[in-house]
């Protein structure tokens, strides 16, 4: 088994924080979050945007790389966020939406390229969920959101995506959200027995603690960090916490 989908399937209350290039400097704030990560005991560093350049992405994959020891995996918006200074890809396909671009189109401008580089390549189920807002992920993909209160539909998506061969599930609220993803709504599709990635409207270390308990296996952290870097801080009292028990 490739080694970090390995790290994935065996991940228990593990979290990841999400940067985007388009929204960091590159710089001291930048180093500071690592740092940061790396004293919380974070157990990956998540790459991508919805609009983000090829160029941009680049440099501040490098960067990251010359910075941080953590696991580097490429969450893409994009068939440019590629990179072989990552360690991993999560090769999403977004099967809560019908826009072929985002389902197959992208996978196809990136083959040749990600074929002939030495980069772990992650086949990912990607849903999509409302979380009270209109999320940059829906805007640039035109796609509708599943409902958050609708479990049957998100459960038989998963399941789709199971049957496909996905080796992982991403269920994001999108950034920004106002609400995460519902833990009932988490707890019906992790009885699929496929790891769970969880993103979006995740504010507070009790609703992190919450969604691990549901069954994800990665907590993802995006905008709460932008807005606040000392939250990490919180997380590492909550890892510390965690080994204590």
């Amino acid at each position: 088994m490739s080694k970090i989908l390995s790290q994935i399937k065996h991940a228990n209350n593990a979290i990841a924080v999400l940067i985007d290039p388009e929204k960091t400097d590159n710089g001291p704030r930048l180093i500071a979050t690592l740092e940061n990560a790396s004293t919380a005991s974070i157990d990956f560093i998540f790459i991508g945007g919805s609009t983000v350049s090829s160029q941009a992405f680049q440099k501040t994959c490098e960067f990251i790389k010359k910075h941080s020891a953590i696991p580097l995996v490429i969450f893409p918006g994009s068939s440019q966020q590629i990179s072989e200074k990552a360690d991993g890809l999560l090769y999403l396909s977004l099967l809560s939406g019908r826009n072929p671009d985002y389902l197959i189109g992208h996978h196809i401008d990136s083959a040749t390229e990600l074929a002939e580089m030495d980069l772990e390549i992650i086949p990912t189920g990607y849903l999509l969920i409302d979380g009270g807002t209109r999320s940059s992920v829906a805007y640039v993909s035109q796609t509708t959101p599943i409902p958050r209160n609708n479990i049957s539909i998100a459960k038989r998506t998963a399941i789709a995506g199971k049957l496909q061969g996905k080796q992982v599930l991403f269920l994001d609220a999108g950034s920004g959200a106002k609400h995460a993803v519902p833990t009932d709504m988490i707890h019906a599709i992790k009885d699929l027995g496929i790891p769970l990635i969880i993103g979006g409207g995740i504010q507070t270390v009790a609703q992190i603690k919450e969604i691990h308990s549901a069954g994800a296996n990665i907590v993802v952290i995006g905008n709460k960090i932008e807005a606040d870097v000392d939250f990490l801080l919180e997380i590492k009292e909550y890892r510390n916490e965690g080994m204590k028990e």
